[in-house]
Parts: structure tokens; C-alpha cells; sequence
């Protein structure tokens, strides 16, 4: 049975996606991303299902900065449907709210209701722990910006749902383990990430990435991140599209590699369905 830690509470989004990746296996909740990393590191846990960007908010914070030092490989990605509900103590009314408080994320993916509301908001750590912290006050000025399975597992009453601004709002995940699982060359879409750091030279991002383009190779995601006081090159977290064993793909690393002090293959994994929905 795979244990799987998250950040976040029961009831969180990211309950959710590891329930429906692993919806046999155990859950391990966790504080922290680190906390959740660590839980797979040191063998609490099987895989850590952590999101790495929001369609709606972007990218999520030091998730890409983690990644590459948790020493930890990516095995598979899945894509969830973000639903946020508004909900308060049993009986409430939206005519008695008068504080709405979740995750920073959150609130800024529902801004439409809040501004409708007039609401003063409160930001927490996790959006599952909003609700508990609602049905734990009991006070019906109290509600909560939380997934809908949170109501009924804090016993709380939806007095709005569906309130997120974006119908297509979706959070991407990955979960990660200890042991490698490299996706098959099968010919089925695939996804490759990698981490990498430039030689200190001029224009080498430029001719770094050039290979990606004359093998016409998709480059799905690059962020970039500066370790150290700023003066050291950056480093890059790139997400592609191909198998690294595929002809065009390996020319590309291969040119990468020429320019780069360092390059690290983060993960090998099947693409997730939704990718095709573009």
C-alpha cells in the first residue's frame, strides 16, 4: 500500500490529488513542502504529491527551488480541476458573514465573490484549515474558502458554491519518490524534467537552449531561480516534451550539456491526459 505525504490538511486540494492518484493507499499530511519531501527522503512516506503551478496563479512559491534539492525524482504528473466553496457554521447565512479566510492562493482566485461580499478576508496556511478553524470558532460572521469535500469533513454548510472566478482553474502536481520509474519509449507522450546550471560565459542560456530548437524539441516550462548572494550563474528548471532515449531529444541534451556546469534529469514520466485538452 503507497503512503503519500502532502502539505496541507485533510480536505486540502492536495487530499484530493493524492486520493485520486493513489485512491487505495494512505495519506500523511504534512506541515510544509519540505516536511512532505523529507517524509519520502527518510521513509515515512512512499511519494510526496506536491503542486508546482496554478493556471490562474502561477507558479507555486520555492516548489522549484525544492525540487532539484530534495534528491528526489518526479514519476508522474496529474492535472486537478481547482473548486473552491464558500461555507460556514450549520445554520449560517451569507447575510452574516463578515469574514471570509483561506489560503492566500485561494483568495486570489476568488476575488469575484469577496469583492460582491464586501468581505474582510484572512489568510491561513492551508484552505482545509480554514474550514476546521470555522467549524472550530462556531461563530456564523466566520466562513471559509474551501474544497468541497472540507464541508463535510468539518461539518460545515456550503452557503455558496462554485465560487472560484475561472471555471478552468486547474493546479498541476507531481509526485516524486526515492527510486527512479522512467516512463517507457513506448512512442506514448512523455514528459522530461531537468534541472541545469550555465557555464559562466556570454550568451550561454541562449546557446543552451538553442539545441531544443533546431530539434524541434517543445520546451514546455523554464524557471529560473539565483542561489547565493547573485553573483553565481542561474539555475534553470526545464520541463520538455519527449523521451530523453528519442534521437531529437538527445541531441538537445547533449547541446545543453556542452553549455551547461550541470545538468540533472529530474524525472522521466507519461504525460497526464489533460495535456491532449490544449
Amino acid at each position: 500500500m503507497t503512503t503519500a505525504a502532502y502539505q496541507g490538511e485533510p480536505g486540502s486540494n492536495s487530499a484530493t490529488a493524492a486520493r485520486a492518484l493513489y485512491p487505495e493507499g494512505d495519506e500523511l499530511p504534512c506541515t510544509s513542502f519540505e516536511q512532505a519531501l523529507d517524509a519520502v527522503t527518510f521513509g515515512a512516506a512512499d511519494v510526496a504529491v506536491i503542486p508546482v503551478d496554478n493556471s490562474a496563479a502561477g507558479r507555486v512559491a520555492d516548489v522549484h527551488h525544492l525540487l532539484p534539492e530534495s534528491g528526489l525524482l518526479i514519476v508522474a504528473e496529474y492535472f486537478l480541476a481547482i473548486r473552491f466553496d464558500l461555507m460556514g457554521v450549520p445554520g449560517a447565512t451569507l447575510d452574516q458573514v463578515e469574514r471570509v479566510r483561506s489560503h492566500v492562493h485561494a483568495l486570489g482566485q476568488c476575488r469575484k465573490v469577496l469583492r460582491e461580499g464586501g468581505w474582510r478576508t484572512l489568510v491561513t496556511d492551508d484552505t482545509a484549515g480554514a474550514a476546521r478553524e470555522v467549524a472550530e470558532l462556531g461563530d456564523p460572521r466566520h466562513a471559509a474558502l474551501a474544497p468541497p469535500a472540507a464541508a463535510g469533513l468539518y461539518g460545515l454548510d456550503v452557503l455558496r458554491a462554485g465560487v472560484e472566478d475561472d471555471p478552468d482553474n486547474t493546479t498541476r502536481f507531481v509526485v516524486l519518490s526515492r527510486d527512479a520509474v522512467i516512463a517507457p519509449d513506448n512512442g506514448e507522450p512523455t514528459m522530461t524534467s531537468l534541472f541545469f546550471c550555465v557555464r559562466n560565459i556570454p550568451s550561454a542560456l541562449y546557446k543552451a537552449l538553442g539545441g531544443f530548437a533546431s530539434s524541434g524539441v517543445n520546451l514546455t516550462k523554464i524557471e529560473s531561480y539565483q542561489m547565493g548572494a547573485g553573483v553565481n550563474p542561474s539555475r534553470f528548471y526545464v520541463e520538455i516534451e519527449g523521451h530523453p532515449d528519442d534521437e531529437r531529444v538527445a541531441l538537445a541534451l547533449h547541446e545543453l550539456r556542452f553549455f551547461s556546469s550541470e545538468v540533472r534529469v529530474l524525472g522521466v514520466y507519461p504525460a497526464h491526459p489533460h495535456r491532449s485538452q490544449r
